[in-house]
């Protein structure tokens, strides 16, 4: 039992985030949550949680943090570090452990630069949408996206992710 514990809890997990860059400021984390209120993901995943992570860090639970798919449900949009009272980057945190992640064996390189294309794809439409909507602003009720369909699709249908 004292053997699983061990690897349960790594005390020097959060010491090897904060080594990486972009996971300098972790430990300054006081878990007040305005990271997870503000995060768009977790509007759509009550799952996903970044204060839970970073307490995760902070704990020593490398296993459970490297290993989670959770992990890879980060957009990187920053919205967490914009309220965040200790200028903690989530976004930075996120990218450092992934890395982390594949150096340890948790997820392969492979993977990793698949949910790279993922992201670029994601901003790639977003902005396909985005222009969309212009075309269509000074009309009166709901704004269409609908012009974008075949553009999204198209993209969609050509990304190897």
């Amino acid at each position: 039992m004292a053997d699983e514990q061990k690897k349960a809890y790594d005390p020097n997990f959060k010491y090897d985030v904060a080594a990486q860059p972009g996971g300098e400021q972790i430990k300054v984390c006081f878990s007040c949550g305005t990271c997870t209120a503000g995060c768009p993901v977790t509007d759509v995943d009550a799952r996903y949680s970044p204060r839970k992570i970073i307490r995760q860090i902070l704990l020593g639970q490398r296993e459970a943090v490297l290993s989670n798919e959770l992990l890879w449900y980060c957009e990187t949009c920053y919205t967490c570090s914009a309220y965040c009272p200790q200028n903690v980057k989530f976004g930075d945190v996120m990218r450092a452990i992934r890395e982390m992640a594949v150096a340890e064996g948790y997820w392969t390189p492979e993977f990793l630069q698949r949910v790279r294309n993922v992201d670029r794809l994601a901003h790639e439409l977003r902005l396909d949408l985005v222009r969309a909507a212009l075309r269509t602003s000074s009309e009166a009720g709901a704004v269409s996206i609908e012009s974008a369909a075949e553009v999204v699709s198209d993209k969609i249908k050509k990304a190897s992710v």
